[in-house]
């Protein structure tokens, strides 16, 4: 697999090979959504040999696919309710990403698990991690003797235990009087919208059309054998508002929080009601980061544990902290969410319960919030059960289309290989996915060039761990970052403003990494408007002016970028001050569009 770039132009290429299909010419797979699982149904489709096509309303992982906890993980709260399915699913998966698919982007994180009492605590949270080892073992023996970064035996380290006293020289942050021990396990931690534009990246180095800020409008539909099948999709561009017709043999709904919008739609129930539905439920999970400093520990060790009502994570992340999370159910439009006053007080209020010094809203560089499809069964009669799930689901929503939902974010690949199983039976059933084999772009040849980071620092004046970072984020694709700085070395310098991002990362992911918009450049592309307190506003006027040539910008579209920008950080400064979920919403919805030509939404 060859790497090709993702930018304005072959973005202009896709739209026009997707508007290129016919009846009898069609797309094999067409997948419907930018998150993750579209995004790996893509990839999934493309390993197949398939023609394939990714559309997305708007960037790629926009939404809950940037804004989860950034953990690769088995879920440990998920023992408690003896879903040992899912648990070993995504320790299989977790492993799988470690050690072949994506270890640039997937890294181990050592976890500590305070104890409050002594015996009790020890004997029943011991024992579920004593399980969760045991899965993981028996998902890397299943995984064909995979290797780890972890131990060569292809699994993580297993737990330990910790006395009051070597918890508190491992993470003396925490509250030493109030833990008298702790358990030490391992899991693993991604940036998250890097995960689901390498996937479509990855995509479309095996030739799949990938086009964002493109959204379905109409489902095609055409009565065969006395069936109303899908044939295809009538999509708007909106960066222009020019429409598009669509062919596929067979279209993937992968929408997540939006699926019951795009089941709406396409009108997928029979004409009397009856016929298959899925129910998507939002729940809103918040995080707050916080600077490095206000929380002592040891380098690189993270903290779980127990609220009444989601878990609290403590997770470093570079320069600070990522504290959270909540669980609350969102009713607002799910293309705005946002944390109000009281889910950051609410975050704040756990975190000092456990730690020994306060933080307060002084101490908060920034937040984020996602919302989490959580797949709600319906009974056979049509009426919704109440119990909701993280296990995913695929089904036959008509002829030629399907939908793929629930689910978390370390089971993606798995999620991905089902729908396109089940999508392409009728077909090609003869298909095998080369998902579990392949890696993704920047996998292949990464040990050589992290062999290579001691000769990197000094021909490019680098700090290690400014390379270490660089490897983290492209892996042997830093060959092409590298490039760029030896024709313009002025780009190997750090952005005024930007936390240490240099210019040629914005210049790359205009480039190479489908950025249209500057939004996307510093929300998505980079993760600045969640590591400096003014939103990467300082740095926005400097990357704006970095990327205008890349990306066609006059300097009217840099003036409006800016503004754009400027309006959608004033406006999440505002929601994260508001009372409740409704106002952060209506907040939110008062942002200009990213896009000036055309004002819809």
């Amino acid at each position: 697999m060859q790497p090709s770039p993702m930018n304005s132009a072959t973005r202009q290429d896709a739209l026009e090979a997707l508007s290129g299909t016919t009846p009898e010419d069609p797309l094999d797979v067409l997948v419907v959504g930018g998150g993750v699982v579209g995004a790996a149904a893509a990839f999934d489709a493309s390993t197949r040999g398939l023609r394939v096509g990714l559309i997305e309303a708007r960037d790629l992982a926009q939404g809950t696919s940037s804004r989860s906890s950034k953990l690769v993980h088995g879920g440990l709260r998920y023992l408690q309710m003896l879903d040992f399915k899912l648990v070993a699913e995504a320790l299989r998966e977790r492993n799988l990403m470690m050690t072949r698919t994506a270890p640039h982007l997937v890294k181990g994180l050592p976890f500590v698990f305070p104890f409050e009492h002594r015996v009790a605590d020890r004997a029943f949270i011991g024992s579920g991690v004593t399980l969760y080892d045991g899965l993981s073992t028996a998902a890397s023996a299943l995984g064909n003797g995979l290797k780890s970064v972890f131990s060569s035996a292809g699994r993580a380290p297993l737990h330990r235990h910790m006395s009051r006293k070597g918890l508190q020289k491992r993470f003396p942050g925490l509250d030493g009087e109030k833990f008298v021990g702790a358990l030490e396990y391992f899991d693993a931690q991604v940036d998250d919208a890097r995960l689901v534009m390498t996937l479509a990246r990855s995509a479309a180095s095996l030739g799949a059309h990938v086009a964002v800020r493109t959204e379905v409008t109409e489902y095609l539909r055409h009565t065969h054998d006395g069936e109303d099948e899908v044939i295809g999709v009538v999509l708007l561009d909106r960066e222009t508002g020019v429409e598009h017709t669509v062919y596929a043999r067979e279209t993937i709904m992968a929408a997540g929080v939006w699926t019951g919008e795009q089941e709406k739609l396409a009108h997928a129930e029979a004409q009397d009601g009856s016929g298959p539905a899925l129910k998507v439920l939002a729940s809103k999970g918040i995080h707050i980061t916080v600077p490095k400093d206000r929380i002592p520990a040891q380098e690189h060790v993270g903290v779980i544990t127990q609220t009444e009502k989601s878990v609290l994570f403590i997770i470093p992340m570079g320069d600070y902290w990522s504290v959270g999370t909540t669980d609350t159910a969102w009713h607002e439009p799910v293309d705005v969410p946002a944390p109000n006053a009281a889910d950051i007080a609410y975050v704040l209020e756990h975190a000092n319960a456990v730690l020994q010094t306060g933080l307060t809203t002084d101490d908060v560089i920034a937040t984020w919030a996602g919302l989490r499809p959580l797949l709600q069964p319906v009974d056979a009669d049509g009426a919704s059960s109440s119990k909701v799930s993280r296990e995913h689901t695929v089904m036959r929503m008509a002829p030629g289309l399907s939908a793929v939902a629930g689910g978390k974010l370390t089971t993606y690949r798995s999620m991905a290989q089902d729908a396109v199983d089940f999508a392409i039976a009728e077909h090609y059933r003869d298909r095998a996915s080369l998902t579990e084999h392949l890696p993704l772009l920047g996998a292949q040849g990464y040990g050589e060039w992290t062999g290579r980071a001691d000769d990197i620092a000094v021909e490019y004046n680098f700090s290690p761990k400014t390379v270490q970072r660089l490897l983290g984020r492209y892996g042997s694709l830093l060959a092409e970052v590298l490039d760029l700085i030896d024709q313009r070395p002025e780009l190997g310098e750090p952005v005024p403003g930007a936390a240490g991002y240099l210019g040629v990362e914005y210049v790359y992911a205009a480039r190479y990494e489908g950025a249209v918009h500057l939004e996307d450049l510093l929300e998505r592309r980079t993760r600045l408007f969640h590591e400096v307190s003014d939103r990467g506003l300082e740095a926005s006027v400097h990357v704006a002016a970095l990327v205008a040539e890349e990306l066609g910008w006059d300097e009217e579209r840099v003036d409006y970028e800016c503004r754009a920008y400027t309006s959608y950080v004033e406006a999440y400064l505002a929601a994260e001050c508001s009372s409740s979920d409704s106002e952060a919403a209506e907040l939110m919805r008062r942002a200009l569009p990213v896009q000036q030509t055309l004002k819809t939404s």
